[in-house]
């Protein structure tokens, strides 16, 4: 199978947290020859392993490593942004253009996603000394009504500190008087592959690998990062387990009341990231679902049909 035969100029795999959906990625990269663009906002941090979900020994089959981009690409503590994405993004899929290799876009963060699909640059947006001032007093609470007020919450994680609630709604202001710029980012025919699994199975998967990852070492992977200068302000602001892991480490939470809450709240991000993806389809993405229970084979052959 050859993507330059199709009408396609990329393929996506999206899907929520623990859907199998970098294992499908990864096997259709392979089969095609391609290579991969991670869509996940924290696997860009270096040092960031367990906690973002790498597993970077996927991305070897056969004893070939299939390449992949925008992955450890910036170093933990650094505020990473869609704008940078879209600019990284353009980058890698240029590079990947000019070998003539096939481009597979696969992750789970929506908004970058989105960024991508859409076909439109966004702006990056400056600080609002005036508004951050006005905003800090409000509570979390507070802070997330007024953004409710500017947008439908599809990613709560603009609201998980008051720090990025602020932030979300200084983007949204500045929008309203700076449209985007629709000329400067290339319209892109991809195929959308969304993997559907079970949501009984999908909290299944999640609560197995939460056990899985805490005893591979996540709680050290977080201390390692404290350790090295970066403030547990700027972990927790990456949200779920850099949020709780912090602290617990920090001795906010029990070990308890830290699985216990970071079970919830990766619950509760997977069903949203679902919401963001239903809501893709009301905008008018045509997301073709396979059913995450199929062997990997079977679902190659689903993507190969609609190829």
């Amino acid at each position: 199978m050859n993507i330059q035969n199709s009408k396609y100029d990329l393929i996506t795999i999206l899907g929520p947290t623990a859907s199998g959906k970098t294992t499908l990625g990864v096997a259709l990269t392979h089969a095609l020859d391609g290579e991969i663009i991670s869509a996940d906002s924290r696997q860009i941090y270096r040092g960031m392993d367990l906690g973002t979900g790498k597993d970077l020994e996927e991305y070897t089959i056969e004893g070939k490593t299939v390449p992949y981009h925008l992955i450890d690409i910036v170093d933990a503590g650094y505020k990473y942004n869609v704008f940078e994405y879209q600019r990284d993004f353009l980058k890698a899929y240029e590079g990947i253009v000019s070998r003539s290799n096939p481009v597979i876009l696969c992750g789970g963060t929506g908004l970058y996603l989105e960024s991508i699909l859409k076909g439109y640059r966004l702006l990056p947006v400056p600080e609002n000394k005036e508004l951050r001032d006005s905003l800090a007093s409000y509570s979390l609470e507070e802070l997330t009504e007024k953004l409710k007020a500017y947008k439908e919450l599809h990613n709560s994680t603009d609201v998980d500190t008051c720090k990025r609630a602020i932030r979300a709604i200084e983007i949204e202001e500045y929008y309203l008087t700076q449209p985007a710029d629709e000329r400067s980012f290339p319209k892109l025919n991809s195929l959308i592959i969304g993997v559907d699994i079970d949501r009984e199975l999908r909290r299944s998967k999640i609560s197995k690998r939460l056990k899985q990852r805490l005893d591979e070492g996540m709680i050290q992977e977080v201390e390692a990062l404290l350790e090295t200068g970066i403030s547990a302000g700027d972990l927790i602001y990456y949200g779920l387990e850099y949020k709780f892991l912090t602290l617990y480490c920090i001795g906010k939470l029990t070990y308890d009341e830290m699985f216990e809450q970071l079970e919830t709240a990766i619950h509760q991000f997977a069903k949203r990231q679902m919401t963001w993806f239903r809501g893709m389809e009301r905008k008018g993405f045509t997301i073709h679902w396979i059913d995450a229970k199929l062997p990997t084979n079977d679902k190659l052959e689903e993507i190969y049909k609609l190829l």
